[in-house]
């Protein structure tokens, strides 16, 4: 078991206003409805436990995505470097996995994502999106997926199901994955860093750029996506207008989709999603041009074309910019029911916000102390801990669990 250490944080201590955010994001250059109803609210009744933060693991640092295999309780674990671990959240035991795909690491690029199939163990599928080249010298985001062996530590017969509009930039790859409640993959892509802002890719539905499409498991576009009928949409979009989304999380209940997105400077938002939707970009923001005051586009608020964002840091707030999220389920914070937990690059926290209905605030500050930029948060299926990943090199995987 590695080396574990304890710091005991109580929650009402962590309140702490950031000073200053942090100008760069990897997998950003900057900064960077639902029904109402008791179904869709979180627990904030009840007295906020104090926090303690377990290190799991010494050095798992640059790591992007996590899901945990529901048979076991193992955490998968993806590197940008292009490394995809198993670790064993009890002992810290970490094993590298074989089979993972090759991937391109220029700029933003790299193994991104990582989702399980929601039939696990009786099908074996791990899906991966990351970014690779092609002959001709541009890049692509690509989704990929292996059947898992857990006795050999290895997937097999890796094959890609989607591949995103090549491009020559090296930025806004995206790119989270989720299933829906019909157990379609939900994958959002970045937009690759356009500025042609008034001919903008994410606003032309004939590319996938800088949307969300809907595929059958197998990559085949499911009958009832919202454009399969529309000749000038892609059959794969879901929704569109997307600038570069970092985190996805299913509602428990609802099963409503939840994104949280990079802005320009600042405009970094939490989104809900729902077929055929416009969301904006670059059109309409709450963000300005970098290095400026000037709007990118319109007030989104001000326009009934496009989706209005559900919590959004305007110009002129301190940008957090987003990253990995998830819904607090379990036993270890009951008072987390339902909450909504979002993990923070440039300000170098863990947010937990709190959800009823369309509402959401920002209710605490978690990690402060440790300085890191939090990539990604997974909640342990079996016993409601917290398991969080950063971007720092050398940075450590870490458990959060009640100081009783």
């Amino acid at each position: 078991m590695s080396t574990r250490t304890r710091i005991a944080l109580a929650a009402a201590a962590v309140l702490a206003v950031v000073a200053a955010a942090v100008f760069y994001v990897l997998g950003d250059d900057g900064p960077d409805g639902t029904p109402d109803g008791a179904e869709n609210a979180s627990d904030a009744g009840g007295a906020d436990p104090d926090v303690e933060v377990e290190t799991v693991v010494d050095d798992l640092g640059g790591a992007w995505g996590t899901a945990f295999l529901p048979d076991s309780g193992e955490l998968l674990v993806t590197q940008v470097s292009g490394t995809l671990s198993l670790v064993d959240t009890d002992s810290g035991e970490t094993a590298e996995i074989d089979g993972a795909p090759e991937v391109t690491t220029e700029g933003q690029g790299g193994l991104l994502d990582v989702a399980v199939d929601p039939e696990y163990p009786e099908e074996p599928w791990v899906y991966l999106t990351y970014s690779a080249e092609d002959d001709g010298g541009t890049t692509s985001t690509h989704v990929g997926r292996g059947q898992f062996d857990a006795e050999g530590g290895s997937l097999e017969d890796f094959e890609v199901v989607f591949t995103d509009e090549p491009e020559t930039s090296d930025d806004h790859f995206g790119s989270v994955i989720a299933f829906d409640e019909d157990d379609h993959l939900i994958v959002t892509f970045g937009d690759r860093g356009s500025k042609e802002f008034d001919d903008h890719p994410s606003q032309d539905t004939s590319n996938t750029l800088g949307t969300t499409v809907r595929l059958e498991r197998d990559g085949s576009v499911p009958d009832d996506n919202p454009f399969v009928d529309d000749d000038a949409v892609e059959d794969e979009i879901y929704t569109y207008g997307h600038r570069n989304v970092q985190g996805i999380a299913v509602q428990p209940g609802t099963g409503d989709i939840w994104l949280s997105e990079h802005g320009e400077q600042e405009g970094d938002s939490l989104r809900v999603i729902e077929g055929g939707q416009n969301h904006g970009w670059p059109v309409a923001h709450t963000g300005c041009e970098y290095g400026t005051d000037i709007p990118v586009g319109d007030d989104p608020f001000e326009r009934d074309d496009v989706e209005d964002p559900l919590h959004h840091w305007e110009c002129g707030s301190e940008a957090f910019p987003p990253a990995g999220t998830a819904f607090y389920e379990g036993e270890e914070f009951p008072s987390w029911d339902g909450d909504l937990l979002v993990a923070g690059l440039g300000q170098q926290y863990l947010a937990r916000f709190t959800v009823d209905g369309t509402e959401v605030e920002e209710a605490e500050e978690l990690l402060v102390d440790e300085g890191l930029r939090v990539r990604d948060v997974a909640v342990d299926p079996q016993d409601g801990a917290v398991f969080v990943v950063f971007d720092d090199e050398g940075a450590p995987l870490v458990e959060l669990t009640a100081d009783e």
